[in-house]
């Protein structure tokens, strides 16, 4: 981006290894900065396996200087005023909780401010998004979007049923996201979101995020014209407030191919039809508020999408 207001993308994901590289996050650095949170677990991680890696990711960061911890409101608050960027954590399942609601908030206080239930299939929290039978959050599930509401954990309903991701609007007391899904309405896919979801989602006070995914915003289009094209359309259905950007991107995208092949039972040939996965780049990313200028958005609006609304998230629920 040109200007020099921050970004914020949702959802990343950096090699689920302890020994990953993460200055690759210094990609998103730009005048002004910007926070980037980053994925330490999901359906094959037990909790041993993720602590490890939120441990060896917050290292990582604490060695780069322009990376900063933002896992609470005034690291966040610190890092938007150096014009660093801001790592937080999040998990892209509950297995990691190993079955102990008491993990949520050991998760919080090593730095997970975000949760999704399930990852694209059912497990003990609720269904997932390709699983053919939908019978929502388990009452197991229940409990746990309780248990994150009073430990500040923010509630996903990304990789989510459909039933399930209404479940947890509803029940949730705090604001819920879809951190890193685009809309079934304009891209019909199974990890896209229908409209009542995304409605269910914008009036508990959370924010759709519109992912930068070849296969979700298009026949593999990772295109930041794909993104606006999705925006708008989420725009016009639940209004400025409530829509943020996730890119999802994988910084080693020959693992994730490999886990498409090692866990065949998690996704299903919608991941696979269009050839390898791409996806928007840092780098493209970070230039979204000049392409949404361009076709006529203001700056009022950019802003609130390219960050202000999932910080406005993270200020109620953090």
């Amino acid at each position: 981006m040109s200007g020099s207001s921050w970004t914020w993308d949702q959802h990343a994901c950096l090699p689920l290894k302890p020994d990953a590289d993460v200055s690759v996050l210094d990609r998103y650095d730009r005048p002004g900065g910007g926070f980037v949170s980053v994925n330490v677990g999901y359906a094959p991680q037990t909790g041993d396996d993720a602590r490890a890696l939120v441990a060896a990711f917050r290292r990582g960061v604490e060695a780069r200087p322009r990376l900063s911890l933002a896992t609470t409101l005034p690291e966040l608050a610190a890092a938007r005023g150096a014009g660093l960027i801001g790592v937080a954590f999040d998990l892209e399942d509950s297995a990691p909780l190993d079955g102990d609601l008491g993990n949520v908030r050991a998760f919080v206080e090593a730095g997970v401010r975000t949760l999704l239930p399930t990852y694209n299939h059912a497990n003990a929290a609720g269904c997932g998004c390709l699983d053919t039978h939908d019978t929502g959050l388990t009452r197991w599930g229940v409990d746990l979007v309780r248990e994150m509401n009073a430990a500040g954990m923010v509630a996903d309903g990304s990789h989510c049923s459909e039933r399930t991701g209404l479940d947890l609007c509803a029940i949730s007391e705090k604001p819920v996201v879809y951190s890193h899904s685009c809309l079934t309405s304009v891209w019909d896919h199974p990890r896209n979101i229908t409209d009542d979801q995304a409605v269910a989602c914008a009036e508990t006070g959370g924010v759709v995020g519109i992912t930068g995914v070849g296969i979700f915003l298009g026949p593999n289009t990772p295109t930041l014209d794909a993104m606006a094209r999705h925006l708008e359309a989420a725009v016009e259905l639940v209004g400025i407030d409530h829509v943020g950007v996730s890119t999802d991107h994988s910084f080693d995208q020959a693992d994730f191919h490999a886990e498409l092949a090692t866990n065949p039972d998690l996704f299903d040939e919608s991941y696979t039809r269009w050839g390898p996965l791409q996806w928007v780049s840092p780098e493209l990313f970070v230039t979204l508020d000049d392409v949404l200028l361009a076709r006529g958005w203001s700056q009022r609006d950019v802003d609130a999408v390219v960050s202000g609304n999932f910080r406005r998230v993270a200020e109620a629920v953090w």
